[in-house]
Formats: structure tokens, sequence, C-alpha cells
């Protein structure tokens, strides 16, 4: 068992941080604060790959694996995390189109997705149906060579700013079977959109209501097969788990780092604060918390790379733990500055916002288990 990263592995982490460093980290505080949704810096994110990591080359991707991506986004997180959660979601969008649709639905949009000339948003969850998927209610119903869509989607980040919409339907009868996934763009007449929610954190980029009045979609842009839709969603799905995980990783280690740097200046009782024991095995248990979640999503990774049989349990185990362990940490590092990690003067309190719907989005952590058990179940 090797757990050595190899040298292309290392040259992509390494680029990841650089970028992470110089474009995401010293905007991330006034992304923040002001809500601005950097569309500017997620193109030059485009430049280095970032946006096309699993896409085909031919496309314009970089055709990596799932052990990169968590390299990547462990390294984009630590910069700014709601930045580097929506480039999560663009190339999961990417990936479902170019794995799963036709060639010409690939070739129409895949490599303006690559290089974030066109933004994309994933559309899964309902009002009325957020943990269990399959009971999804909006509706695409055949008319000629157009579907019909009606519904709404809850939740969606990038709403009203992104210009490609994957949208998961209903084109059967109830259950998973019923379900397919289309592509639908910005200006398509019927697509409309709510108001931007006001949230706890992920504040760099908007989340909306994608409304679906009586809006007409070519048949052309089904992704794949009528009724497979469930079957797509719950495989991009394992990616996109480690990939929130991956982003928490950024995030907690980012805490930590500067938990540590406090303690080692802050002075108490006429001595700095890490010299005190209690704190060192707090500081040992973070660490301790932050490799073993790292470990758990790179074997997660390994496994889809890998097509094993267990991805499926890994990938939720590894977002359970990840997300779990990793807002601890945040939470940990903030209550070790005081009322100063309560303050905006250090990132701790905007990493706790957010890092906090990590727990809840892509499946919540209760769901995990179930998905666990389940397994577990199987014998």
């Amino acid at each position: 068992m090797d757990f050595a990263l190899t040298e292309d592995q290392r040259a992509i982490q390494e680029a990841a941080r650089a970028f992470s460093d110089a474009e995401l980290a010293p905007n991330s505080a006034r992304w923040d604060e002001d809500k601005h949704f950097p569309v500017d810096v997620m193109r030059r994110a485009a430049e280095m790959g970032f946006c096309g990591i699993y896409a085909a080359e031919e496309r314009g991707g970089m055709a990596l694996g799932r052990v990169e991506a968590a390299l990547i986004f462990e390294e984009l997180s630590r910069g700014d995390v709601t930045t580097a959660a929506f480039l999560s979601i663009h190339n999961m969008v990417t990936w479902v189109i170019d794995r799963f649709g036709s060639e010409e639905l690939r070739n129409r949009f895949v490599p303006s997705l690559v290089t974030m000339d066109k933004i994309a948003s994933y559309c899964l969850t309902e009002p009325g149906s957020g943990s269990d998927a399959a009971a999804l209610r909006t509706t695409a119903v055949r008319d000629g060579d157009h579907y019909v869509l009606n519904g709404s989607k809850a939740f969606i980040s990038g709403a009203g700013v992104s210009d490609v919409y994957v949208v998961m339907v209903r084109t059967g009868g109830e259950g998973p079977k019923g379900i397919s996934a289309v592509v639908v763009e910005k200006d398509t007449p019927g697509l409309s959109f709510g108001a931007n929610e006001k949230k706890m954190g992920w504040n760099a980029q908007p989340t909306a209501i994608v409304q679906f009045d009586d809006c007409r979609v070519p048949v052309g842009n089904l992704v794949g097969e009528e009724g497979a839709g469930f079957r797509y969603a719950m495989s991009g799905l394992d990616g996109g788990r480690l990939n929130i995980a991956a982003c928490s990783l950024g995030g907690a280690r980012l805490a930590m780092e500067t938990a540590q740097a406090y303690v080692a200046t802050r002075k108490q009782f006429g001595r700095p604060i890490g010299e005190f024991q209690a704190l060192q095995f707090r500081l040992a248990d973070m660490a301790t918390d932050l490799e073993a979640a790292r470990l758990m999503v790179l074997r997660g990774a390994w496994a889809i790379d890998n097509d094993h049989p267990e991805k499926t349990k890994w990938c939720a185990m590894a977002k359970r733990l990840a997300t779990d362990a990793c807002f601890q940490i945040a939470d940990e590092a903030l209550q070790l500055h005081g009322g100063y990690g309560y303050l905006k003067d250090y990132p701790l309190e905007r990493i706790v916002r957010d890092l906090r719907v990590h727990r809840i989005l892509e499946g919540t952590n209760e769901v995990m288990r179930m998905i666990v058990a389940r397994e577990l179940a199987k014998g």
C-alpha cells in the first residue's frame, strides 16, 4: 500500500495551492462581506484547468481522477471555501454531460463549461424532496420534439447567474426509474428564478429557487437515456460528496493553522498559551482528526477511480466523517482564540459559517448514515 502522491499529483497540488494563495485567500473576507460571486477569478481558475477536471481532453478537459480532484479542492478551499465549493458543483455538471450525454450534447456544452465561458448549476433538490430525492415532482412531458417542464428546484447554487442547468425531472412514473436529466439554458422561456436566499454562510455564491413554468426544452437536451437520470445523479453524488468533504478539509486546515499561530504568540499567565498541555492536547486531537478525515476522503476517491464495489459506502463514510470532523476542528480553533475568534478580524467565524452547510448538502449526514447502514445490511 503506497500513500505517497505521484510526481504529477504533487505538481497539481502545488499549482492549486499557488492559485489559492494568490487569487482566493486575499479576497475571501471581502467576498463574504460583500456577497460577491467572483466569476472573473473562477474563469482564471478555468485557465488552470480547474473547471474541467474530469472532462475529456478532446473537449478541453484535464481527464483527471477523483484523487487529483480531492487534492485540488482541499487547496482551493483553504483559500476560500465558498468559491471552491461552487467550482466543485460546476465540475460535477460538466462531468455529467461529458460522461452521459450524446456526442452532440457534449460538443455543444462541454468546451464552454471547461473554459467557464458558461457557468453551470445542478438542479436536484426540490422544496418538497430534499433527502428523498427519488420523490421529486418536477415534470417533463414530451410534446413533439420538446419536453415541457413544470416544477421548481430549491437551494440551487448559481441560480440566476449560471448559463447552464442540469435538471433532474420526472419523465415517467413514480420512483427513481421515472427520472431523467435534461440541460436547460438560461434564456429558455418559462425558466425563472427566486430571490437570492439570505444564508448563514456560502455568501460568495448566489443561492435561489429555480422555477419552470411550461418551459420548453429540446429533446436533444436529454442527457443519456430517459429514465436513467437518477442513476446519473447518484453517480455524480459519490464524487460530489468527496469534493465537499475535500472542501471541508481545506477550511479546517486553515482554521487549525490559524489557531497554531495564535497560541504560539498569545500570552496569558506570563507565557504563550500554546505551552499549556491542555491546549497542546486539543491541537493534537484536531491534527489527528484532520488527518483521519483526509485519509477517508482519499480512499473514497481511490475507490471511484478504480470502480471499487464499495465505492458508494466509502464515499458516504468519508463525507459524514470529514464534514463533521472538519466543522468541529474549525469550531475548536475559534474557541482557542477566545473572544477574538468571534470577530471578523480573524477567518475563524467565516470558516465555521461556511463549513456548517457541508453537513447538510450533497445528502445530509443522516442520509450518509442511512447509506452506510444499508450497505452493511447487504453483508
